[in-house]
């Protein structure tokens, strides 16, 4: 039976959240604060109700990235994720990483961050798979949508258990908040950050 080890990436591989940072890097602070600003009654519900932090993720979407060029995102996600591995990750993390590597385990990062910027950085830690949250593209423009599902709570088990294909798998997984709580509960070894 093969062992994975799937980790969280915000608060978890790295020390901070990263979504808004990087669409303040991607759309400029002005446009962020003026979509913060528009979105503030959905993000409002979102703190007092957890289960709404979903539908406030997309409204951020919607107002920010609608439109947006996708070759340009990409190379704005690049930057990023050079700056998130040089500058933000937790050092334990990594060696716990570096760990399950060096055992031969399979390792995963599973996370409501935005693939576009955790590709570079997963293959630079040298995971076998990103489960993330991906932007939808058409034509080359961001719609403004999520294509599928935010990958926070049980969509984080969905998303593991379609990548493991029904295989059995001994799983550690890695995690710091609700959002992980699913994650942390289907875990032979749960480890909260």
């Amino acid at each position: 039976m093969r062992t994975v080890a799937a980790f969280d990436f915000d608060g978890t591989l790295s020390t901070r959240d990263n979504v808004v940072p990087f669409l303040r890097g991607a759309v400029g602070p002005a446009r962020l604060l003026g979509a913060l600003v528009l979105v503030t009654p959905v993000l409002l519900t979102a703190v007092l109700d957890p289960t709404r932090r979903d539908r406030a993720k997309a409204a951020l979407v919607r107002r920010t990235l609608t439109g947006f060029d996708a070759a340009r995102l990409e190379s704005i996600a690049t930057r990023f994720a050079a700056d998130v591995y040089a500058h933000h990750l937790r050092d334990d993390m990594v060696e716990r990483v570096a760990w399950h590597r060096e055992q031969g385990h399979q390792v995963v990062a599973v996370s409501a961050s935005f693939r576009d910027y955790l590709l570079p950085i997963a293959d630079q830690l040298g995971l076998d798979a990103v489960l993330a949250t991906e932007l939808e593209v058409v034509d080359g423009r961001l719609t403004g949508r999520l294509a599928g599902a935010n990958v926070r709570g049980p969509e984080k088990v969905r998303r593991l258990e379609a990548w493991l294909g029904g295989e059995p798998a001994e799983l550690w997984a890695y995690g710091d908040s609700g959002g992980d709580r699913e994650l942390l509960a289907r875990a032979d070894h749960p480890v909260r950050v």
